[in-house]
């Protein structure tokens, strides 16, 4: 089977560099799957979990913005913000990190626009982290949720 030659760099450090079989991600037009030979290709990342499948197992990462690039010859390259493996996600730390965006979330809708954005962006990001952490550790989600953005 071909194998495709992914890297995955953000601006701290290159998360993952080599092969796989197929590499899943969100996109601004929903979830895309990459198998070799397909056509060249650049998109923007939204925030979400990335699956890579190397020798028949699924590495869960979580991403947030940013681009993915398909390059002639099976070659991948992901620019992101940020980008993690799901080993290095804290539940707890991820949880504190939601609530915080959250509350920043409710005090700017209103009053700043751009204050407003950000929080939104950073509590999409964090949803993002604990769905996949949720998802390693096979565990359900609260059905306690967060108001205002949709899953």
């Amino acid at each position: 089977m071909k194998q495709l030659t992914i890297k995955i760099v953000t601006p701290e450090r290159i998360v993952f560099e080599g092969e796989a079989e197929s590499l899943s991600v969100m996109t601004e037009s929903g979830e895309i799957t990459v198998l070799a030979d397909h056509i060249p290709l650049v998109t923007s990342l939204r925030p979400g979990e990335m699956r890579l499948k190397q020798k028949g197992e699924e590495q869960l990462m979580v991403v947030s913005t940013g681009f993915l690039e398909v390059r002639p010859g099976n070659q991948i390259i992901v620019l992101a913000d940020t980008a993690e493996r799901v080993e290095e996600l804290e539940l707890e730390k991820i949880e504190k990190a939601r609530e915080e965006a959250r509350k920043i979330l409710e005090e700017k809708r209103s009053v700043d626009a751009v204050a407003a954005a950000s929080a939104t962006a950073a509590l999409e990001r964090e949803l993002a982290r604990y769905k996949v952490v949720m998802k390693k550790r096979r565990v359900s989600r609260p059905s306690s949720g967060v108001r205002g953005i949709s899953e």
